[in-house]
């Protein structure tokens, strides 16, 4: 077989791999009538979009890091800080006397602060050449600390009725549409992203120096800027993840999305990117997520217990290194 050809076969079976995985998934929880009756139907399915958007946006930015070689650890502590700071922010309106506060602007300085510890990331790694794991595990121990310091430890409660709380909100929850402003947000959010990756200098940029670093800065990529912008955007996409937790749960909760990191880099492995850089796809993470989603209402809609839901999720992500690894070995 020409090379190109294979190249070609092996390029449709990382695109169709994650969604021929979904619907294998799918399937998988089908097989019962009793569990397929409420499984199948638009208001189930509208839940899992609903479940899904927060991996989603996470894995936006989690992508981009990835397939330029690095990897963030953060991300669930930082969902958890944007969270308490909005509900923080919020609750300033119910104080005797109100401190008024625009919700949309709140929105703004949720995602502001995930950027900004995005940010810190990337320079800290770019500026530094620090190990990313190290960076972002401690920065993951700095904004779940921060969170709990700022919430005093417990659930930060704020105005039910804040125009943010719409974003997540199930209107006619029998049925699949309309579906939330928050998944819209996300699909929209993800076809940019994608279009950015494939057709931009930025996306050949982040491929490049995720293939060969050191032959990215002899081409004369600006490695540094391009890392830390990597990581800043990544920080804008778990502010919004932020962002949507909140209004999910109308409450800012310093204790949530604890192990969060895992998830994202299992949805964005199954979607076909490499843990060694230089390979994946938005379209392959955000199915990828879609399975997350799906793994975790399935189990439910089985009865099974949270600890076997546990016990499943691990076995998915280490199938999805795996699969990884057997991935690199065909393409040497």
């Amino acid at each position: 077989m020409p090379s190109t050809t294979r190249a070609r076969l092996g390029y449709f079976v990382n695109l169709l791999g994650p969604f021929l995985g979904l619907l294998f998934v799918i399937t998988i929880f089908s097989l019962q009538s009793e569990v397929r009756r409420g499984f199948l139907t638009g208001g189930n399915l509208k839940i899992i979009f609903t479940q899904t958007v927060i991996v989603a946006s996470c894995a936006l930015g989690m992508t981009m890091i990835i397939v330029s070689g690095g990897i963030d650890l953060s991300v669930g502590s930082v969902v958890a800080l944007t969270s308490v700071v909005g509900a923080k922010l919020l609750e300033l309106q119910s104080r005797t006397p109100p401190v008024l506060i625009s919700p949309w602007l709140v929105a703004v300085i949720m995602i502001g602060v995930a950027a900004f510890i995005g940010f810190a990331n990337g320079a800290l790694i770019a500026g530094f050449r620090l190990l990313p794991f190290i960076v972002t595990l401690g920065m993951m121990g700095i904004a779940r600390g921060t969170a709990k310091w700022l919430a005093d430890n417990q659930a930060v409660n704020y105005d039910e009725k804040s125009p943010l709380n719409n974003l997540m909100a199930l209107e006619e929850p029998y049925s699949f549409l309309p579906l939330p402003p928050g998944v819209w947000m996300i699909i929209t959010m993800a076809v940019i992203t994608g279009l950015v990756m494939k057709h931009t200098v930025f996306g050949r940029y982040i491929f490049a120096i995720g293939s060969n670093e050191a032959t990215a800065r002899l081409c004369g990529v600006r490695v540094p800027v391009t890392k830390v912008l990597i990581y800043t955007l990544s920080g804008v996409f778990v502010g919004v993840a932020g962002l949507l937790q909140m209004s999910r749960l109308a409450v800012g909760d310093p204790t949530v999305a604890v192990g969060l990191e895992l998830d994202v880099i299992a949805a964005v492995v199954i979607g076909g990117a490499s843990l060694n850089g230089g390979v994946g796809t938005i379209f392959g993470s955000m199915i990828g997520a879609l399975i997350m989603a799906v793994l975790r209402n399935g189990s439910n809609q089985m009865g099974w217990s949270t600890s076997a839901q546990e016990i499943i999720i691990g076995i998915v992500i280490v199938l999805a290194v795996g699969i990884d690894k057997l991935r690199q070995k065909k393409a040497s």
